[in-house]
């Protein structure tokens, strides 16, 4: 039987003291437990007593009255480490998206689910809660077993979802379309080469919106080189479908694949690739809890020289048709003369150095003959800087080297302080979020904050507005996708209990300049934008979220720096462009390769939640109202 959740049922541990507290987004019970993250107990462990949630009406000023929770409802948990499914890779969150998309929840044959709704925990209004203390990463999850069949209403097999049964379409009849006649390009398009960043294309978007944008294909064809070898780094990977993704005349190419897989993850991948000779693996040691191998990066070695390109989306499907992602990538880098200096093909960022340091940091013999290929070449024309991520604990000199802290001194040396820089807010937009303590002053404002808010060797500390884009329940419900996008936002009900606190800061994901209202995002970005919301002082697109995993903390009185993740980004800064700041596009598509200003991928000023709006939750349903395939959301 179908266990459909309206409320999560609350375990807490007898020893925790529990306490409550009002925000604008409703009440919500949390736990006073705020213990180190290096001692959280394993994902899905829980107590056994529970408690009735509580629900707050905005129209009446937040009064409050506690509703009954159903005995046969549940709230889907924190993901256990275990195995779920074969259907998917990647994150619980995901593989629940797959199930979902696979056998759809119609909204019309769930009515016990639209009436409950609209009172209880997806209104909006106020959630019950657990009591997880732990951090919030992004976890593999593949199952060894089937997902089991969801049932009709009178529990007969629902039959499979065809293309006749699809609702129409509100954004139009190339929704369904995954690959229009002239989506992949067959001459070099028009790119905007100032600054070389560039969005992934979106199937069902007028075309100008992907003129100037690349899909995989794209990136891999001949009219960017002739490929003879690649290394791709990531953290999600379909083995098959990526080799596809190669024209015929480089499928066979030696491909390396960087991942973080450990055990039975591990034996799944490598599975994957046995019917292609010509893929090999290397594994990132992952030393400590709840690290992952985020970094998407590609590595090209063609016949014409050598190419980096640093993105943020997996190699998956899913993650190449119907999400914003973002991509920097390189010139193509010539071979440097026989005989050349170690020295040489520095850029005046230092990204050569930075880069082979990088890859050092893995100590892995599988990468050591790329290290001396790049050494080979020619990467003085990179105009940006490389913000990396490595797990390990470093002092001294060392913390700056990665992480948070690099970026802070990246910030602190190569950008100016601006006149009136406190009126200059901060934006940062990603696609999850880890715990950040039970108030701001734990790691957001005591850290994070300080980092986003250097420019140069000012010593005036600024507080400026720190606008936070995450998309809310409506921005997932209207996408391209409908709720299955929820999937790749692996924000847990666990870890937002924690940190209602936060959602003060969040702001809706509204992209009308790029036509990518409708695709969630998956890119993450952070910038300093200027008050009026047309120049910035810098620009940063990595694979780094919202999290200390990925950003690294301080630790022992701040003399320590520990990191769990792999992460990998640029920098971009007005100086290494011969800019004071950056002015922005306000009309990034259709491309052109003579424009000064910068392409953010979304909408300024960004737009604050409304008292009604809520962050999408993956493990929670959402079920009063369908989203654009008619459908209602269900974690698996």
């Amino acid at each position: 039987m179908l266990l459909l959740v309206v409320y999560l049922r609350v375990f807490v541990n007898n020893n925790l003291k529990r306490m409550s507290q009002t925000s604008l987004h409703g009440k919500w019970t949390v736990s006073s437990s705020d213990e180190d993250d290096e001692v959280l107990p394993p994902s899905g462990t829980t107590a056994s007593k529970s408690h009735r949630p509580v629900d707050s009406n905005h129209s009446s000023g937040g009064s409050l009255s506690p509703v009954p929770v159903p005995a046969s409802l549940e709230v889907k948990a924190e993901p256990a480490r275990t195995p779920v499914s074969s259907l998917s890779s990647g994150s619980e969150a995901r593989q629940s998206a797959a199930m979902n998309q696979i056998n759809p929840v119609k909204f019309e044959t769930s009515p016990s689910l639209a009436g409950k709704g609209k009172k209880e925990a997806t209104d909006g209004s106020g959630w019950a809660l657990s009591d997880s203390d732990e951090d919030d990463v992004e976890v593999k999850r593949n199952c060894q077993s089937k997902l089991p069949k969801r049932g009709g209403p009178n529990g007969e097999a629902k039959k499979p979802k065809v293309e006749s049964e699809r609702p129409p379409s509100p954004h139009g009849r190339l929704y369904y379309i995954d690959e229009p006649d002239d989506f992949f390009e067959s001459s070099l398009p028009c790119l905007n080469d100032s600054y070389r960043f560039y969005l992934n294309k979106v199937t069902g978007l007028d075309r100008k919106y992907n003129s100037g944008a690349l899909h995989i294909r794209d990136i891999l064809s001949p009219l960017f080189g002739t490929l003879k070898e690649s290394v791709q780094f990531n953290y999600c990977f379909d083995v098959p479908w990526m080799v596809k993704q190669f024209p015929s005349q480089f499928r066979h190419c030696p491909v390396l694949i960087v991942h973080g897989d450990k055990r039975e993850a591990k034996a799944r991948l490598l599975q994957q690739g046995q019917p292609f000779p010509h893929v090999r693996f290397c594994q990132a040691k992952l030393d400590i809890a709840f690290g992952t191998h985020h970094t998407k990066m590609m590595l090209l070695w063609y016949e014409e020289g050598f190419r980096v390109i640093i993105l943020t989306s997996n190699l998956i499907r899913a993650d190449w048709y119907q999400k914003t992602q973002g991509m920097w990538m390189s010139p193509l880098f010539p071979r440097l003369p026989e005989g050349s200096s170690a020295s040489s093909g520095e850029s005046p960022t230092f990204f050569k150095r930075d880069l082979l340091e990088y890859l050092a940091s893995y100590r892995a013999p599988e990468l050591e003959e790329w290290i001396q290929r790049i050494k080979e070449h020619d990467l003085s024309e990179t105009r940006v800087y490389l913000v990396a991520s490595t797990p390990g604990r470093y002092v001294g000199a060392d913390m700056e080297r990665w992480g948070h802290l690099r970026l802070r001194k990246l910030l602190y040396e190569h950008t100016n302080p601006i006149p009136g820089e406190e009126r200059w807010p901060v934006i940062g937009q990603f696609s999850s979020i880890g715990s950040m303590g039970m108030d701001k002053t734990k790691w957001l404002a005591g850290e994070f904050q300080r980092t986003l808010t250097t420019l140069g060797k000012s010593s005036l500390r600024s507080d400026p507005l720190i606008h936070l884009l995450y998309p809310s329940v409506e921005d997932v419900r209207m996408s391209l996708e409908g709720y299955p996008a929820g999937g790749s936002l692996p924000y847990s009900i666990q870890t937002a209990q924690k940190q209602i606190w936060l959602h003060s800061y969040f702001h809706r994901w509204k992209a009308s300049r790029t036509g990518r209202s409708h695709a969630m995002p998956h890119i993450k970005t952070y910038m300093r934008v200027s008050p009026d919301f047309t120049q910035l002082a810098w620009f940063l697109v990595t694979s780094a979220n919202l999290s200390k995993a990925a950003w690294g903390a301080l630790e022992k009185n701040n003399t320590q720096m520990m990191v769990r993740s792999y992460e990998l980004g640029v920098l971009y800064v007005p100086s290494a462009f011969n800019m004071k700041t950056f002015p922005i596009d306000t009309n990034p598509f259709p491309a052109s390769s003579s424009t000064s200003g910068f392409p953010v991928p979304f909408d300024l000023p960004p737009t604050s939640y409304s008292p009604k709006d809520q962050p999408w939750i993956w493990n929670i349903p959402y079920s009063q109202e369908p989203d654009t395939h008619g459908n209602v959301w269900v974690p698996s």
